[in-house]
């Protein structure tokens, strides 16, 4: 029978440690790779989809462009036909306004000369304004019972 000597032990020993970290690192390993083929296979659908994505977004885009310049165009022609009223309302206020003003003061004089008092009629009695709270003196008093018997 041959004994086994100290050396031969710990060499038995430092091979079976070996073969436990190969196993440990071998399985590490084929995870690794099963992972690293998920994470490709997910890059290559995200890819898929992110293409058409990114299209559609670049469209997008340009249709957006396009509508902004459209409404820039608007926007101009809007402004210059504002300016255009403007400057059509300077000239006919320039032009008519101050004969119309002439022929309706003139129109006002006449009136006023034609259809003056008559000298039949009588005068309008002036205003008179209330103001609340105050008391009319004695003598105003009077007047006014004075002109409600005349009437």
């Amino acid at each position: 029978m041959h004994t086994v000597s100290g050396g031969e032990v710990a060499g038995i020993l430092v091979a079976v440690f070996w073969a436990i970290l190969v196993s440990f690192l071998a399985v590490a390993l084929v995870r690794l790779a099963q992972t690293l083929k998920a994470t490709t296979k997910l890059v290559a659908d995200v890819t898929d989809q992110a293409v058409p994505l990114l299209a559609e977004a670049s469209t997008a885009v340009r249709s957006a462009q396009t509508q902004i310049d459209r409404v820039d165009a608007i926007a101009t022609d809007v402004q210059e036909v504002t300016s255009n009223a403007s400057a059509l309302s300077t000239t006919v206020a320039s032009t008519f306004g101050g004969p119309l003003v002439k022929v309706a003061a003139f129109g006002y004089g006449v009136r006023r000369a034609l259809g003056g008092r008559k000298d039949d009629a009588p005068a309008k009695a002036p205003r008179r304004t209330v103001i609340v709270g105050r008391t009319v003196p004695a003598s105003r008093r009077d007047k006014r019972k004075l002109r409600g018997k005349r009437d």
